[in-house]
């Protein structure tokens, strides 16, 4: 097929995908270094978890690409601790066989998903190792190691000191009965072992618990606190970090820990599956041996060490802080040791590491009025989204347009199908397939001579100065909200583009009779509206990969970069694919149907319940109070998807704080739209 594309490098993306050959940066240009949180290799990763920080960072990661900047997206399984002994003695096998099962389960997850790693590694590698000995060598040859002693608890039992994980027993705070050895799942405090009341051994719960004393080393992070204290607000300033539980957006340093002064904390346990604590050259190595290093200690250099698996040439991203950018993603609960602890560390190693620059976090995404849960089977779990049989794309746009950026988000199977029926498929699959049906229908699938010339098209146009210039203006504000990583502001705003272009297509006329009566304008409408669907191929790459790849394939089309402005990059004589609808719809009678299958075993006995009539009529009346018969109409479908699109992005200016009397226009245009719905359903029942 014949391409007629402007091969210029503002229209051409040269950045290869995640894990398609060996990046390395480049003096002088920007260079993205980005990490996602590690998870435990000891469990399935939920919803929650993904959206919390590996598919976020995916997004950012293919955001910069389609900016042609060289990016590196390293994660991988968090593989050492008393978690992953805990875990493996439960199923019986051997730390090494668990972590090896749930590496691979954890990696075919996210392959599903789309999430384009260029390592997904692992900590349980030689290189880690190695590269955790050397900071541990250095923290102790710049003092800042020292050894205490201190009581731990011991089962008697056992004969052994028991690892945090092998203990539970009452909070000392709450008085949850069940807490672990290093936290409370009821207060949510950090704990020590030797502090629980009536501490219980893990292995055997009728062992005897007690307390003896053993040396372990400690990171002297009250001697690193000047030097952080320091870090952080020049980070937190260069970087514009948002406010977290480190510093506000004022600028002042909030954590308690930090204001009541830091304090040495441990970096050695007396465990056997962990990285081998090397010897210092001191008195104190006899006391140090047969101990790993804290999986705290270890696993936040497992950024370091994967990216020393991805190249040889790992010091180039990692010691390279004048010409390398890091972005962390995370949940809320990872923030001390990503602003802290880890920074702490590097400064304390002496070298020029490369430090986080931008730090972004998100709240809890809970499920359907409560919460996941493993154990009692409620919610979606690693592979099960694939069950259900709606694509990656789609999941992909329901959790990334419920990002929970500043507050805790609900999961909900009434809105995902929504998501998918009214604004992808009505929406932006509307206009692709709409203008590229015409294309290939009314013009035997070549693109004709617009008259435009290649490049930027006028903000002056005679015809279509306001498109072109509400176009520009929406672009500006996704490379903004991009750059801030504002990722669930840039997908509402990669949605309002789409529907901009619908409209464009509406008022232009484009039918059979404007092709008869004015073939140039035509011609003009129908190439001005390809180079927008152009353009949305790369907005929409970062978020959807596979609904990208689906438009270049439709528009014979190599990828390209985000413009600043709609320019015409696809000229005249250009031949398109095969026109095909991007989405289909999803019945909405599967919304009960999965509700019971991934609800646990109360949606099950809910679904037994029998339902009176009164129940049932109400289940059937729309928000707005009235009853729906039938199939709705066109004009309600339309209407319906407006408002669920108009009120993202009242969401989005609530969240983003932006002036009041922007968000109260937004508002009353959304109570408008609602009150135009409400009017005209009434006139459909009558």
């Amino acid at each position: 097929m014949t391409q007629k594309i402007r091969v210029t490098d503002d229209v051409l993306r040269s950045i290869p995908d995640p894990g398609q050959g060996a990046v390395l940066p480049k003096d002088g240009e920007t260079n993205i270094l980005i990490t996602s949180a590690l998870p435990y290799c000891n469990n399935v990763p939920h919803l929650g978890n993904i959206i919390g920080s590996t598919l976020s960072a995916d997004v950012f990661s293919r955001y910069n690409r389609t900016r042609n900047r060289r990016t590196l997206y390293i994660c991988g399984t968090d593989e050492y601790g008393t978690a992953t002994e805990t875990a493996a003695l439960k199923e019986g096998i051997t730390p090494r066989e668990l972590c090896d099962k749930y590496h691979a389960l954890h990696k075919e997850t996210y392959e599903w998903f789309d999430i384009g790693f260029d390592l997904f590694g692992r900590t349980s590698t030689a290189k880690h190792t190695e590269i955790c000995q050397s900071i541990y060598l250095n923290l102790g040859q710049h003092g800042y190691l020292e050894r205490q002693i201190k009581d731990q608890t011991y089962c008697e039992g056992c004969k052994k000191f028991l690892a945090d994980r092998y203990v539970e027993g009452i909070c000392p705070h709450c008085n949850f009965i069940d807490a672990r050895g290093d936290q409370c799942d009821g207060c949510s405090r950090t704990l020590d072992a030797i502090d629980l009341i009536e501490p219980r051994c893990l292995i055997d719960k009728t062992h005897n618990v007690v307390a003896h004393s053993s040396s372990h080393m400690y990171f002297k992070l009250d001697a690193a606190q000047p030097a952080l204290e320091d870090w952080i607000k020049k980070s937190w300033k260069k970087g514009k970090w948002s406010p977290n539980a480190t510093i506000n957006a004022d600028g002042e340093i909030v954590d308690a820990r930090m204001k009541s002064g830091l304090k040495p904390t441990p970096v050695t346990r007396d465990l056997a599956w962990g990285v081998p604590i090397p010897p210092l050259g001191r008195e104190d190595d006899k006391e140090m041996g047969g101990k790993v290093l804290y999986v705290w200690f270890d696993a936040v250099i497992g950024y370091v060490s994967i990216t020393g698996e991805y190249t040889p040439e790992w010091k180039q991203w990692w010691l390279n802080p004048d010409n390398v950018r890091l972005y962390q993603f995370m949940g809320k609960d990872n923030v001390y040791f990503h602003t802290i602890y880890f920074p702490a560390m590097l400064l304390a190693d002496g070298r020029n590491w490369t430090t986080l620059h931008h730090l972004s976090t998100t709240e809890y995404l809970n499920y359907e009025g409560g919460k996941f849960s493993k154990s009692k089977n409620r919610g979606v779990f690693g592979p099960a989204a694939r069950e259900t049989g709606i694509p990656a794309s789609v999941w992909r746009y329901y959790l990334l347009s419920t990002r929970p950026e500043t507050a805790d988000a609900m999961f909900s199977w009434a809105d995902c199908i929504a998501a998918n029926n009214n604004i992808l498929l009505k929406n932006f699959g509307n206009f692709v397939n709409r203008a590229l049906k015409f294309l290939s229908a009314q013009y035997d699938s070549v693109l004709p001579e617009s008259g435009d010339a290649p490049g930027p098209l006028s903000p002056n146009d005679p015809l279509d100065a306001e498109f072109i210039t509400d176009v520009n203006t929406l672009l500006k504000d996704y490379i903004d909200a991009m750059e801030s990583v504002k990722i669930r502001l840039g997908l509402q705003t990669v949605m309002l583009i789409s529907s901009r272009g619908n409209g464009y297509l509406q008022a232009s006329g484009l039918n059979k009779a404007l092709m008869t009566e004015n073939p140039q304008r035509c011609a003009q409408v129908v190439s001005r509206a390809v180079n927008l669907i152009y353009v949305l191929s790369a907005l929409i790459y970062p978020f959807m990969p596979a609904t990208s790849d689906a438009l270049l394939l439709q528009l014979n089309a190599p990828a390209r970069v985000v413009p600043e402005v709609l320019s015409t990059d696809i000229l005249g004589g250009h031949q398109i694919g095969q026109p095909d609808h991007l989405f289909k719809n999803i019945d909405e009678k599967m919304e009960q149907v999965w509700k019971v299958r991934f609800g646990g075993d109360e949606s099950a006995k809910e679904e037994e319940a029998p339902t009176s009539k009164r129940k049932a009529k109400k289940a059937n009346a729309a928000p707005n109070g009235v009853v729906v018969s039938g199939p709705k109409s066109p004009e309600v479908i339309a209407l319906e998807a407006k408002i669920l699109e108009h009120g993202q992005v009242v969401r989005g200016l609530k969240e983003n704080k932006e002036p009041k009397d922007v968000v109260d226009a937004a508002v009353t245009e959304l109570k408008r739209l609602k009150g135009e719905l409400v009017l005209l359903e009434k006139s459909a029942v009558q």
